[in-house]
């Protein structure tokens, strides 16, 4: 598995690349959510069809969300406690898209910190369907986790899982870059 983190506070931020659903060790995984939390592609379409029919039943009743928003759920079928789904903005409709990307994965940790998780995984949200360049979407969201790090008092891993070797790359040099500012 490739793998870089840095430490910040009292926790790591680490990125992989590998699959979101295969993450036993983690106590949550985020979902990136359509707005009415229903089987969607994707992520959300492996998280449910992994966590089984349960999941979009408890998960509806919680929906629609807007952009930002982030809501938790059960894991059911998945190895994990929890499913924190987040709705990503879809690039150039949904704006300000940085500010919303960023709010997914701070009230992401919000909820996680409320519900006293120790380690969260997170997909790159907004970088498929909904059309977010991940270029410009890692530096966002790594940013956004990072200065929400210092706050932190039960969450001390923050995963964030990339499928594929080019958006790997695209999180890691952005990761790298966090360290230098």
């Amino acid at each position: 598995m490739r793998k870089e983190q840095i430490l910040h506070g009292d926790a790591r931020l680490e990125v992989i690349q590998g699959d979101i659903v295969q993450q036993p060790d983690m106590d949550a995984i985020a979902n990136a959510a359509n707005a009415f939390l229903r089987v969607g592609g994707g992520v959300a379409g492996a998280i449910h069809k992994a966590a089984g029919p349960e999941l979009e039943k408890e998960a509806i009743k919680k929906g629609p969300i807007k952009p930002g928003q982030a809501v938790i759920t059960k894991a059911y079928n998945l190895p994990n406690k929890h499913v924190i789904h987040v709705l990503g903005p879809v690039f150039d409709r949904d704006i300000p898209h940085d500010k919303l990307l960023a709010n997914c994965y701070k009230n992401a940790l919000k909820l996680a910190e409320e519900y006293q998780l120790k380690s969260i995984a997170f997909p790159a949200i907004s970088t498929g369907v909904f059309g977010y360049p991940v270029e410009e979407a890692a530096p966002v969201a790594l940013q956004a986790i990072y200065d929400k790090m210092p706050e932190l008092k039960s969450v001390k891993i923050i995963r964030m899982v990339i499928w594929t070797d080019r958006d790997y790359i695209k999180h890691v040099n952005a990761l790298l870059n966090l360290e230098k500012s």
